[in-house]
Formats: structure tokens, C-alpha cells, sequence
């Protein structure tokens, strides 16, 4: 487990506690329960230089909005997901709160990002498609950290369309920005 991660998500779960009532309530009690597996979205996305200016809001969002993406699927790090009407409203609860944050700090790029993320992962939820959901994770935290790129819109273009294979690309288009901004720095 990142500590980092874990981290971030005591600071969404001190958002939803300081909100109170349902949500608060539903929180695991103990803190987050982060699994040694977690992919840490949060902290690619914080890492990139598009994120250089508030990398902990940028951490904060994208585990925030991930966290929605578990919650509706009936799993979650920081709350009790076993009421499934409130896992959807906790989901919506956590999309909003990670939206609005980077509308408000003028991130719009990235706002666009998770947009995009939001959409696949619904797709690919609908499709029973959870290695796509994986991909447009992996590629939308890359293109909030360190920007989109045409390869990427092309990937994200070929899995809107269902062509198959189309998370191999996501994932690529990921890989290939991050090491973009690592021989750049």
C-alpha cells in the first residue's frame, strides 16, 4: 500500500466526515483500507508537471473520483459500500466533489480528463469490461499529470468505438507520456 494513498484518502474521508450525515456515518471506521495492489492514480496524476502547482489537490481529486468509480461499482476504500443506494450516492457525492475542485483552481484540461475517464469507465462497466476501466484510469491520470497527447485522443477515440484491444493503447498512450516528461525534465 502507498502511503501516499492512504494519505490522500484520509484527507477525502476528512471532506466527507466534516460534510456529516450519511456519508460521515458510512465511513470505515480505522481509516482507509488501501490494497497493496492500489494503482495510485492519485499520485501519478500529482506527479506530472500540469500538476506542479497543487500537486495535493491534484492527488486529492483524481483519488476522489476514483473512489467514485468503486463505490459504483460496490467496493470502496473509505466507506461501508455494503448499502448499495448509498454507495451510488456517495459515488455521486465523491464525482462532484473532485470535479469542482479542479473548476475551481482553473484546471480545466484536467477537468476534461476525468470527464473523459468518467465516461470509459461507465462504458466499460456496461460493457463488463473492467481491463478497459483499468486502462482509462492509467491514461486519464497520465494525460491530468503531464497532458494529452494525439496518441492518447486516438486511444480514448478507438475505445468510445469498442475496437477491440482499444485498453492497449490507453495503456501505451499512458506509458508514453509519462516517459515523455521523464526525458524532458
Amino acid at each position: 500500500m502507498s502511503s501516499a494513498t492512504a494519505a490522500t484518502l484520509e484527507r477525502v474521508a476528512a471532506r466527507l466526515a466534516a460534510e456529516g450525515g450519511l456519508l460521515a456515518q458510512a465511513l470505515l471506521p480505522g481509516g482507509p483500507q488501501v490494497p497493496l495492489a492500489d494503482p495510485g492514480f492519485g499520485e501519478l496524476a500529482a506527479a506530472g508537471p500540469a500538476a506542479a502547482a497543487d500537486p495535493a489537490t491534484f492527488a486529492l481529486v483524481v483519488e476522489a473520483v476514483h473512489e467514485a468509480h468503486l463505490l459504483h461499482g460496490g467496493t470502496s476504500r473509505i466507506l461501508d459500500a455494503s448499502d448499495r443506494d448509498l454507495a451510488i450516492l456517495a459515488g455521486d457525492r465523491l464525482y462532484a466533489l473532485g470535479l469542482a475542485e479542479l473548476a475551481a483552481i482553473g484546471a480545466t484540461d484536467a477537468v476534461r480528463e476525468l470527464a473523459d475517464v468518467i465516461a470509459l469507465c461507465a462504458q466499460a462497466r456496461a460493457g463488463d469490461d473492467p481491463a478497459l476501466a483499468a486502462a482509462a484510469w492509467a491514461a486519464g491520470s497520465a494525460a491530468i499529470g503531464w497532458g494529452s497527447s494525439d496518441e492518447l485522443e486516438g486511444a480514448k477515440n478507438a475505445a468510445r468505438a469498442g475496437i477491440s484491444g482499444a485498453q492497449d493503447g490507453l495503456r501505451r498512450a499512458a506509458d508514453r507520456a509519462v516517459e515523455r516528461a521523464a526525458t524532458a525534465s
